[in-house]
């Protein structure tokens, strides 16, 4: 139910600048955003579109151009995946196992785009960050365990983005301090001009330094029919470690598809004030975006795999400034120069991306103004934050003795254990009707969400497994895979009783049918508005179950971590 407010007079709405903005609709006006500059003109790196502007648009021209208008948040989101710690494990992948694990990249399509369209969808109906949706909707303590671990990981995650910087500066003769600080700098100061549509622009270009893969690919000689069979043929590489293998398959699962892509694409959607009216623009974009993820990840595993293929370092993978090196030494020094430089540009753009979800995060739950159309003596909080999140994890990185592969090994764990509740989370906000109204989940999207949920606690349990116990056996890890699916039939097939039993006795509740006319220009109210939701058994019992699971497996985790640093096996 809605609460209905008893006044409907509403005070001009701000811009950035301060000036009342007296052309706002009335609904844009009464919607739940929470910063006024997310109201207004879309002003994107190709294009503008006019509030109160007619989107329905009837020439192919006119469609295109509203198209180049909104692209932006699903090329930014998912370029920026294809950063540092990816280039790390789908080189890994190539080098050690050659084109053989190319399948997982399109396995991963269909899961990448059911995520990240549930939180564009948010995003456009909502206009509220993903962490303050989770605060309102399950409560303070989630709001607050979502906004933390978001923190903690996304500060790891950023200082492997400046090891990938330091380790592209170092091949190509950088000195590593100046150089990431340099970095920094300008990840901040691309930020932070008070310019939305400059920042955007900004990454636009980075996305394509993106193309600097493709010469390189070309250049290790690629084997079409390999590349084929890798991307059809599932299995495992015949004669490798089925641990091993594996774990990089989920390292390759956790680095496509992270909790930071969550909480960014959202409020970047909300910033660039995406409505519903365009929710089918912006998912053309988001499309573009995953075609050029994967097709940038399989590029990087084929050159590697037929850079290394028949050498002594085949199977020997060591780091991304290894494969530089390889491929300077196989294929030629501008190989080498080119990936170097594809590195650096593509943490560039993780870090901004990843550092922005933070401070996004926060702006929505502490109530600061947060937003990219803001200068910095409007938004003092928010770019705050995000410079502080970027210069400490810069500093970690040059500090001489810095524990970088543990923090490596933290980032893969943390973002393993956290990437289940995320999904949880966003699977039951896009099924509130209060927030979502006719853009609720169809019965089809859930049932797929479902099993990815959990396919993804399965993993997160192999994954924790493996680093507690680091000499685990291929047979206990398919162990683990195989109860686990067992134990997800029979929870299936318990639900499956209950609900013919149900219908038996006559005791089925039938869910009326949602009313999908007003898709359009139907936006969530205020959160104030709204009454809390009533959690079911079932799903106060599965929020139970995963606080604890995630106590647990965190605790486990720490001490593990805490036990590798202090040298024991």
């Amino acid at each position: 139910m809605i609460k209905t407010p008893q006044a409907s007079t509403r005070a001009p709405i701000e811009t950035p600048s301060g000036t009342p903005t007296p052309h706002v609709s009335t609904s844009a006006a009464g919607s739940a955003v929470l910063d006024s500059a997310h109201l207004g003109d879309i002003k994107g790196a190709f294009g503008t579109i006019q509030l109160g502007e007619n989107p329905a648009a009837t020439t192919v021209r006119a469609r295109l151009k509203t198209l180049l208008a909104i692209i932006g948040p699903g090329l930014i989101v998912m370029v920026g995946d294809n950063d540092a710690g990816a280039f790390g494990t789908y080189t890994q992948a190539g080098q050690n196992y050659g084109t053989s694990l190319l399948w997982t990249l399109l396995l991963l399509v269909p899961v990448i785009y059911v995520n990240q369209e549930m939180v564009l969808r948010l995003g456009a109906v909502t206009g509220v960050g993903h962490a303050r949706l989770i605060l309102e909707r399950f409560g303070k303590f989630w709001g607050a365990f979502s906004v933390i671990d978001l923190f903690i990981l996304n500060a790891l995650t950023i200082v492997t983005e400046f090891i990938g910087i330091s380790i592209g500066l170092s091949y190509l003769g950088v000195p590593q301090i100046p150089g990431v600080v340099i970095a920094a700098l300008v990840v901040i100061g691309a930020t932070s001009t008070g310019s939305f549509r400059r920042f955007e622009r900004v990454c636009m270009a980075l996305v394509f330094g993106s193309v600097l893969l493709v010469p390189i690919f070309f250049m290790s000689g690629p084997n079409y029919g390999r590349i084929a069979r890798g991307f059809i043929i599932v299995g495992v590489p015949a004669g490798s470690n089925v641990a091993d293998v594996t774990l990089l398959i989920i390292a390759i699962v956790g680095t496509t598809i992270a909790p930071w892509q969550l909480f960014f694409q959202q409020s970047y959607v909300i910033d660039k004030r995406i409505t519903p009216r365009y929710i089918k623009y912006e998912k053309v974009d988001l499309w573009l975006g995953i075609v050029i993820v994967v097709l940038g990840a399989g590029a990087i595993m084929a050159f590697t795999a037929f850079t290394f293929a028949g050498t002594p370092q085949f199977g020997q993978f060591t780091d991304a400034g290894g494969v530089a090196q390889g491929l300077a030494n196989h294929v030629g020094r501008v190989a080498g120069i080119l990936f170097a430089l594809a590195l650096i540009d593509a943490s560039i753009i993780g870090a901004a991306a990843v550092g922005l979800s933070t401070s996004y995060a926060l702006g929505d739950v502490l109530g600061l103004k947060h937003s990219l159309h803001r200068k910095v003596s409007e938004a003092k909080g928010f770019y705050a934050a995000f410079a502080g999140i970027i210069l400490l994890s810069a500093v970690i990185v040059v500090i001489p003795g810095s524990p970088l592969g543990l923090l490596t090994v933290g980032v893969q764990v943390l973002a393993g254990v956290l990437l289940p509740s995320s999904t949880l989370f966003l699977l039951l906000l896009c099924n509130d009707k209060q927030v979502m109204g006719p853009w609720v989940n169809g019965k089809a999207m859930n049932i797929f969400t479902a099993a990815v949920i959990a396919v993804l606690v399965i993993l997160s349990v192999v994954l924790t497994a493996a680093v507690l116990f680091p000499n685990i056996s291929g047979e206990a890890i398919i162990g683990i895979l195989v109860s686990g699916m067992l134990l997800c039939l029979l929870v299936v097939a318990g639900l499956a009783a209950l609900r013919l039993r149900a219908r038996v006795l006559g005791k089925a509740v039938r869910k009326p049918a949602v009313d999908r006319s007003q898709r359009l220009t139907w936006r969530m109210p205020p959160i104030a508005l709204l009454e809390r939701p009533e959690l079911s058994l079932a799903r106060r019992l599965g929020l139970g179950v995963l606080w604890a699971y995630l106590v647990v497996a965190m605790v486990m985790v720490v001490v593990r971590v805490v036990q590798i640093a202090l040298g024991a096996p």
